[in-house]
């Protein structure tokens, strides 16, 4: 039966936008709290770790005066046996006794620390030389931490179906906004709105390609992007040079992985039965809540860039300072309700903390050594060209931690030119080149590009090759998502995808510098 005349018409149901920004008070329905969270800090807990990280920041900037005038001394190669047996230990100690690690990887890592640090203290009477790596490590930890903290108070909800389009929109924007949050800051900001469109038709794949993309080959274009290329800038690598001298790199590894991920993701759905249909919530397509913390993100590189500048002015660790003030900041104003959603907790960056800190103090026996020797015949006749730099550093980042690697294959080239004959040394004083100097020699440059690709692109070769791999497998695990083991990652997907890419890579950008 008709309707009456005159009778009302409901209106249309408005159309969801695209974009909604706002406050995270009721965006998700039927939420259910996590118990891993950490719970909000104190006004009294602020206050003591914003008086321990601005005394913090005052001792790395002492450190580093301090490492102005240290000197190289003479060390057995025997003292690299504590930085060689913490690298084993990382590499191993999480698959051979999981438990035991959880529970005492930082005593390890102190324990091992503490041996170097009282040889080179007592034994040596060189303190200056591990003031400098220990002023290096507090800037670094500043950057991660920072980072870390503001991307866990920003929050994006996807709305819309898992397409092949939607998917790869997603990736791309990952691999980019890792050179700005870091990858360990994108892969934690995106894998769960991520995995969270894709439920519905999860495959181990998914997992792979955002580990090779967000979490390692995405990052290579500035000093955030990934820890090695900060530790380069705070060797003295200038800020832009790695998007200036990288970019076209990063474009063939990116675009023929992204290519890839369609062609996998394309067959996946096709598939799929007819019938099925991936469920998405209504509202907006994607939501982004925190927006404030994006301020703080602007301010942290504001902080970086600014930091020689303001030096000059004030010798006080601006750098370190606004990175402390965007952390405090962050936790005060970002609502409860998105660290929950978020899983935020301190327990990652923990981690990463006292390893990096047995890592660059275990690493400097090491780095003297490499520094005394780098002229040796081993040395100049196996790490010449490019390519060699490549593959060897590529081969180590793969299976270790690929911030010390990057620094242990750059020391050892500043050093040949160091310990060089005075007609081709790169410094008058032996140990004083200045890395921005150095930049002027073409060779050093293929070279520094080399390493730089290389400690960032093949750290996704496994899940140890860099510390995000570990913790996106463990959130897509503990969300029931098929997620390879240790060698099926191996032999499924980086051997036969990754590998033939990063070679190409060296095919087409660096073979032809043999030189």
């Amino acid at each position: 039966m008709p309707p009456p005349p005159n009778t009302p018409q409901p209106a249309p149901s408005p159309r969801a936008p695209l974009f909604h920004l706002g406050h995270p008070d009721a965006h998700v329905p039927k939420f259910v709290p996590p118990d891993t969270a950490s719970p909000p800090l104190t006004p009294i807990r602020l206050a003591i770790f914003i008086l321990c990280a601005v005394f913090t920041a005052f001792l790395g900037l002492y450190f580093d005066g301090l490492a102005a005038t240290a000197a190289t001394p003479q060390v057995p190669l025997l003292w690299s046996l504590p930085f060689l047996l913490l690298l084993v230990c990382i590499a191993t100690m999480p698959f051979a006794a999981q438990h035991f690690w959880e529970k005492h990887y930082h005593h390890v890592a102190i324990a091992l620390a503490l041996l170097v640090a009282g040889y080179y203290l007592f034994g040596l009477h060189a303190a200056r030389s591990m003031a400098k790596n220990l002023g290096e490590y507090i800037s670094f930890i500043f950057l991660l931490g920072s980072l870390f903290t503001v991307s866990g108070g920003i929050l994006i909800r996807v709305r819309r179906k898992a397409t092949p389009q939607v998917n790869v929109a997603l990736l791309l924007a990952g691999a980019l906004l890792a050179n700005v949050f870091g990858t360990t800051g994108a892969a934690m900001l995106l894998i769960r709105p991520y995995l969270h469109i894709n439920k519905a038709h999860l495959r181990p794949y998914h997992i792979v390609f955002f580990i090779f993309l967000v979490a390692n080959v995405g990052g290579s274009l500035t000093p955030i992007g990934d820890p090695p290329l900060f530790l380069g800038y705070l060797k003295g690598v200038p800020f832009w040079w790695v998007a200036q001298h990288c970019w076209p790199m990063w474009l063939v590894a990116v675009g023929l992985l992204l290519i890839l991920f369609f062609i996998f993701d394309t067959r996946a759905h096709a598939a799929q039965p007819r019938h099925h249909h991936d469920s998405h919530d209504a509202g907006p397509a994607i939501s982004i809540f925190g927006l404030s913390n994006l301020l703080l993100v602007i301010a942290i590189l504001a902080g970086i860039l600014l930091h020689e500048q303001l030096l000059h002015l004030v010798h006080i660790p601006w750098r370190e300072l606004i990175m402390t003030a965007a952390v405090a900041i962050s936790l005060a104003i970002t609502p409860q309700r998105i660290h929950i959603d978020n899983v935020f907790n301190f327990a990652p960056i923990r981690e990463v903390a006292f390893l990096f800190l047995g890592i660059f103090a275990t690493m400097v026996p090491a780095l003297n050594y490499l520094s005394n020797h780098a002229n040796d015949a081993a040395f100049r006749n196996y790490l010449h060209t490019p390519g060699q730099f490549y593959y060897q550093c590529g081969t180590l980042s793969s299976v270790l931690d690929n911030a010390p690697t990057y620094l242990t294959f750059l020391q050892t080239e500043i050093a040949k030119r160091d310990n060089a004959p005075p007609a081709i040394a790169a410094a008058p004083i032996p140990g004083q080149s200045t890395i921005p100097a150095l930049l002027a020699d073409q060779s050093f440059t293929w070279r520094l590009i080399a390493i730089s690709l290389a400690s960032v692109f093949f750290g996704a070769m496994t899940y140890i090759g860099n510390g995000p791999n570990f913790m996106v497998k463990s959130i897509a695990a503990h969300a029931n998502a098929p997620t390879p083991s240790f060698f099926q990652y191996l032999y499924r997907f980086s051997l036969p995808i990754l590998l033939p890419i990063l070679i190409l890579i060296w095919a087409l950008f660096l073979l032809p510098h043999p030189a």
